[in-house]
Parts: structure tokens; sequence; C-alpha cells
């Protein structure tokens, strides 16, 4: 693409680009909006490599996520197990090669519960306690931990393609999609650069694909997989047009996110669409906190807006001091009390109205919340 803009008739012409594109390139970057197409894009991807029998393609995205589904035990409401696709060769290796031992490690970076496989019935019980007798207690965990359990599990078959496991040897591409979800900043960051890890493992015997709507974790990964000097890495924003049914790719030549702009950008989204939840308050410090060191001053309460009956902003201070200090769950966001959002849209508001940023990233700021 000699311009740093094109247009494709379809999804299934922007896989094919990004398959030309990685006969030059090791990892290609793909940010998007929720609703543009990426999960279709990943499965046209996918069907590009298949002939026969034949696949060329690891993949996560939805799809991924369905081939693990629930025994909720409905006759006696007591053994619920989640139970594995077999007919899918993503869990090609899941026995041979030990799976839970592989997949244990990564998850304990992330979760406090444990689990084991049962290979002969194709199921997995998940347990944080065990009864008297040391066998585990089942439980139901959380969507949101099953999400990263599913994520674990994915993480370790990618690894075993980029060692070389002869049963994964089919593994050309990774192509992943919208990897987190419910995560916070901190998190989100540690997810992105353990990826970024694992993938420069290969050194490029297994190009990848990874596209998100999360600008933060797109940062993170870019400035990781970035390498000017051996140039591996291509970056676009997808963008669709719904009357023409067509897509557009828009190469970004650097990195499309600064930190900052990122995490603005994350609360912005959560005001307009009001998914406002406690933890925002963590990311909301983390502006403030940057922006107050870049103009000099010693604490962030200097960049909160001063109201008559409050000159010295001691009160939205010691409320984000507070709020921002919880113990907030990564699996089950908890949603702010409303009370709290009125207070969060205010001083969110005031900054964004002292501190000019480009009102494209921000179309809507001055009127949410009114």
């Amino acid at each position: 693409m000699s311009s740093s803009l094109a247009t494709f008739a379809d999804l299934n012409a922007v896989a094919t680009h990004l398959r030309e594109k990685l006969a030059e390139k090791k990892y290609i970057l793909l940010f998007a909006y929720n609703g543009t197409g990426k999960t279709r894009l990943s499965m046209d991807f996918k069907a590009l490599g298949k002939n026969g029998d034949a696949r060329d393609t690891l993949y996560f995205n939805a799809y991924t996520e369905d081939l693990f589904y629930w025994d909720n035990d409905l006759e006696n409401d007591e053994r619920r197990v989640m139970r594995l696709n077999r007919d899918s060769r993503f869990f090609g290796g899941l026995q041979e090669l030990e799976m839970e031992n592989r997949i244990g490690p990564l998850l304990a970076r992330y979760a406090d519960f444990n689990f084991f496989i049962n290979y002969g019935d194709w199921e997995i019980t998940f347990f944080r306690d065990r009864d008297e007798n040391g066998d585990p207690i089942p439980i139901k965990v959380s969507r949101g931990e099953e999400n990263i359990f599913v994520w674990c599990f994915f993480l370790a078959v990618a690894q075993l393609a980029i060692d070389g496991q002869e049963v994964y040897a089919w593994v050309k591409y990774i192509y992943i999609d919208d990897p987190i979800s419910s995560l916070d900043d901190n998190n989100a960051i540690a997810v992105a650069a353990h990826l970024a890890h694992l993938l420069q493992g290969s050194n490029g015997k297994i190009k990848a694909v990874i596209s998100s709507h999360h600008a933060l974790f797109f940062n993170v990964m870019w400035n990781a997989l970035n390498d000017r000097k051996g140039n591996p890495l291509q970056s676009y924003f997808l963008s669709s047009d719904k009357g023409s049914g067509s897509y557009t790719l828009r190469y970004t030549n650097e990195t499309p996110f600064f930190h900052h702009v990122a995490l603005l950008k994350q609360l912005h989204e959560a005001v307009e669409t009001d998914r406002l939840y406690t933890y925002h308050f963590n990311i909301l410090r983390s502006v403030l906190e940057k922006t107050a060191t870049f103009h000099g001053f010693k604490n962030f309460s200097a960049c909160i807006k001063q109201d008559a009956d409050d000159e010295d902003g001691i009160l939205h201070a010691r409320l984000i001091n507070v709020l921002s200090h919880g113990n907030y769950s990564l699996f089950e966001p908890r949603e702010m009390m409303e009370e709290n959002k009125q207070y969060f849209k205010k001083i969110l508001n005031d900054f964004m109205a002292n501190y000019l940023f480009n009102p494209e990233l921000f179309p809507t700021m001055d009127e949410v919340g009114a």
C-alpha cells in the first residue's frame, strides 16, 4: 500500500491484504471500534488459509470462547463443569502435552482459583477450596474469570505452536481479536506486555495479527513490538462505511495514542456509555498525576477546578484519594453509585475544558454529563 489510506470492497479483501503484508512483516496491529467487523475479519483471514482439512491460522476470538461451554448439572445442581469441544483441533495436544502444567502458571498471574482437567470426559473442574478429604470443591467461576481462563488456555496453546510442537506444526499465523474485556488499566498493560513477549519468542517463524478496540492495549502492543531497525510491525486503523459496505485501512506511521490520551479516551467512552465503574477513579487519578507532574505541580489536586464552594479543591481531591484506593475486582467491576458518577463527570469535564485536547478524539465531551 503506497499511500497511508486504502479502501477495500469487503472484509475478504482486507484479509487478503493482511496476508500479503505478512509476507514482509512479522506483526500487524489493527485498531477498530466495536461493531466495525474485527471478529468477522479474523474469520475471513482464517478461511483464506483453509484448504480441505488443512489450516494455517490459530485464532482467538469470540468463536474460540465458544469451544468452552458449561454443564451446570441441572438435574442434581451439584457438579458444575466446563466441557470442551473435542472436535476442534485447537485441543490437539490436550492430554499428551500436560496442559494443566502449562496453563496453571499463566492463570496464576491473573486469578486466585485453580482447576483440573478430566481428559477422559473432556471437562474442566474449577475450585478454590478442598474438602476434609482433600478433594476439590467444584465452583462455577464468574464470566470474567472464565474469559481469563480461556485466554490463558489460548496462550498455552500459542506457546506450543511457537515452540514447534508437532501437533501444532500447521500453525503459520496467530490471529488475536480483543483478548481483554473487563480488566483494569494495570492489567491491560500486563496482558499486552506478556503477549508481546510471547510473540517475540517466535522470531518471525509464526506471523501474528492482533486487533483491538482498546486504545491503551493497542498502544502498549505497538511500543512492545515495534523495532525501528528491523521494522517488523505494520499498524492500521480499520473503519467501515455502512452505506457502501466498504472498509478502510489507515496506516499509522507513529504510535497512534500517547499513554495519557489513551486513558482519557477510555474515560470519555465510559462516560458516554454510562458504564462507569469504581476503578475508573484509579485511571482518572493517574491522568491528573501525570498532568500535574508535566506542569510542575507537586500534587494532582492542582489540576482540579476550584469551585466557589470548594476553593482549594479539597472536596474533589479527597474524593479521588478515597475512591482510587479501593480493592476493586478485576473480573466483576462494580458500577459507581449515581452520586459518585456525577462527581466523576464534573471533575473529568472540568479537566478537559481546562487542558485542551484534540476535539476529534473527544467529539462530545462538552455535552457529557450535562
